[in-house]
C-alpha cells in the first residue's frame, strides 16, 4: 500500500488514540474515518468501559462519522486503524461502504497482546463452525405465526423506503 503523507498522519492518529484510550479504561485500539473531502472522525475501543462488545474502535468511528454526516453511506472514505480490523469491524466497514481500510499492527500482534480473534476469522473459513456457535434457519410451524417473508414484503410495498 502506498504511504502518502495523509495516510501516515491518520494512521499515526489512530495509534495515538489507541494508546490514550488505554489510560481511559478502554482497549488498545483506535480508528479514524476520513471522508473523501478530508473530514476526520475518531473512534476508540470502549468494549469494557461500556460493557458493549460491539464498541470496537472501527465501529465507534463509523458510527460517529455516519451520525455527524447524517448518512449511512461512507463511499470514498478511508478507515485508518491502529490494528487490523476483526471480522465484525470489516463487515461494518463493508456495510458503511468504506472504500479502503489501512491498518498498522496486524492480528498476530494483537494476539500476542492477549487479543486473539483468530477463532472469529476461522469461523468464516471453517466447515465445522457450528462447534463455536450454531447458526441455522428454523421454520415456524404455528399457522398463526407471522411468515418469515412478512418484513420483506412490507419493505417492498413501502413507497417511502430509503434504499441501502
Amino acid at each position: 500500500m502506498r504511504a502518502t503523507d495523509t495516510a501516515q498522519k491518520f494512521l499515526a492518529r489512530s495509534i495515538e488514540l489507541a494508546t490514550a484510550n488505554v489510560l481511559d479504561s478502554g482497549g488498545p485500539f483506535g480508528a479514524v474515518v476520513v471522508t473523501a473531502d478530508g473530514q476526520a472522525f475518531d473512534g476508540v475501543n470502549r468494549v469494557t468501559a461500556t460493557n458493549d462488545p460491539t464498541a470496537h474502535a472501527e465501529v465507534t468511528a463509523i458510527r460517529r462519522a455516519c451520525r455527524e454526516l447524517g448518512t449511512f453511506d461512507l463511499s470514498g472514505a478511508t478507515l485508518y486503524c491502529s490494528c487490523e480490523p476483526c471480522p465484525m469491524c470489516l463487515a461494518s466497514a463493508l456495510w458503511a461502504r468504506v472504500s479502503r481500510v489501512v491498518f498498522a499492527a496486524d492480528r498476530h500482534d494483537a494476539a500476542s497482546a492477549g487479543f486473539d480473534d483468530a477463532v472469529f476469522y476461522e469461523y468464516f473459513e471453517n466447515d465445522q463452525r457450528d462447534a463455536l456457535m450454531p447458526v441455522g434457519r428454523l421454520e415456524l410451524t404455528d399457522p398463526h405465526a407471522p411468515a418469515a417473508l412478512d418484513p420483506f414484503n412490507a419493505w417492498n410495498s413501502l413507497k417511502s423506503r430509503t434504499e441501502y
